[in-house]
């Protein structure tokens, strides 16, 4: 009898086949498995309806218009129905709080003569709430871009970073002439 290797087991190409087959089941199990964990749909937005005497006019129709569908890491997100006119809204993640961007409000009522403004890529804005605003409403924070013929509300949550109110004031510069800020006077 004589000893040859194909009599201790089988052939070898067999072998190789066996696990090519087995590692391209499993990638492929994997990649379906992954495929179907994906992110879920983002939840709408609701946004609270408050005065907007000018919601409608052709400045905000203009705005809204050029809106961008990200801003930085937040994506365009659905709204819940019915939506105030004049609104927008942006997440980063389904679970996260939004960039709300409102076109139309009444000017602040903080907003008075000698309040400090800040500039943002040639838009002026006026941050309500500025003492304490850190801890306020979860850290969220509002500004108002006052110098525009329609006041223009942007509320971003804490940890936003600055792109979004860059690229929010980049599409207000480019829809809206700019006028002289008109603040109340001061109480």
């Amino acid at each position: 009898m004589t000893d040859s290797p194909a009599a201790d087991g089988p052939p070898r190409t067999l072998l190789i086949a066996a696990v090519v087959v087995a590692v391209s089941v499993l990638i492929t199990v994997l990649g379906i498995a992954a495929s179907r964990q994906r992110s879920p749909e983002q939840q709408p937005v609701a946004i609270p309806s408050i005065p907007a005497p000018q919601a409608d006019s052709q400045q905000c129709h203009d705005l809204l218009n050029a809106l961008p569908q990200q801003l930085g890491d937040f994506r365009r997100a659905p709204t819940v129905d019915p939506t105030p006119p004049g609104t927008a809204a942006w997440r980063a993640e389904p679970d996260t709080e939004p960039v709300v961007l409102r076109c139309g409000l009444e000017r602040p009522t903080d907003f008075v003569v000698g309040t400090p403004l800040q500039v943002v890529d040639e838009i002026q804005w006026f941050r309500v709430g500025e003492s304490g605003a850190a801890t306020d409403d979860q850290g969220r924070s509002t500004w108002y871009a006052v110098d525009r013929p329609v006041y223009v509300a942007l509320t971003l949550p804490a940890g936003s970073g600055p792109t979004p109110i860059q690229q929010i004031s980049g599409q207000i510069a480019r829809t809206m002439s700019a006028q002289e800020p008109a603040p109340a006077p001061a109480r």
